[in-house]
């Protein structure tokens, strides 16, 4: 995997019309949300509110810009306007944002995570979500931001993953450190039960206009 410096992590997240204030920005008001949670909520709530927030802050400055939010399948991702790739932010485990050490998802992930993982790179043929959206849905490269808490706070990575090897995403065809702002430690460990696992519950397509 080639390793990239700073000034290419940059460069590689403006090709993907991406920032690092996005993400940023997208981690600290979710971060900021769930320091309301008491002992009173449910114990799985900061883990699953910090991860619904942080895809909810990416998916609100991406959607005045012509992107689009999706929750098929359980799956909160956020659809570039040009349907090329899509986000989603997810708990990890390991080295975040250290490309010296190996990294996986932190929490299992189900059959649908793994068919869209395995997808990516992958050439893709006409498909029935062409007529909607120009392209296959699952059939997009899904970029994963990547956060885990350490001794240091936050530590966050943006990574296109290839491979589950049982129920963890854990390979990677590119990852781009993230070299963000002094999050501070939260308090509390953001991936607990961050996710739902895949479902079936209904898709629910949101698209927001600038105002």
């Amino acid at each position: 995997m080639q390793h990239l410096d700073p000034r290419q992590c940059d460069e590689r997240l403006v090709e993907l019309d991406f920032s690092k204030d996005l993400f940023h920005l997208a981690l600290d008001l979710a971060a900021e949300d769930v320091r309301s949670c008491t002992d009173m909520d449910a114990p799985s709530m900061k883990g699953t509110m910090f991860w619904s927030r942080t895809n909810r802050y990416m998916a609100e400055q991406l959607t005045p810009l012509g992107w689009e939010y999706t929750t098929r399948d359980s799956i909160l991702r956020t659809m570039h306007p040009d349907r090329t790739h899509v986000v989603t932010a997810i708990s990890a485990a390991g080295g975040v944002g250290d490309l010296d050490a190996r990294v996986r998802s932190r929490n299992p992930k189900g059959p649908k995570m793994a068919r869209l993982v395995e997808n990516n790179g992958q050439f893709v043929l006409m498909t029935r979500d062409e007529a909607r959206w120009g392209r296959e849905l699952d059939e997009m490269p899904t970029w994963c931001l990547l956060y885990k808490r350490d001794n240091e706070g936050i530590s966050a990575e943006l990574s296109l993953p290839v491979k589950m090897n049982g129920a963890y995403v854990d390979e990677w065809i590119e990852r781009i450190p993230l070299e963000l702002p002094d999050l501070g430690d939260p308090g509390f460990d953001v991936a607990l039960l961050d996710d739902p696992g895949d479902g079936d519950n209904p898709q629910v397509m949101v698209e927001y206009l600038g105002g």
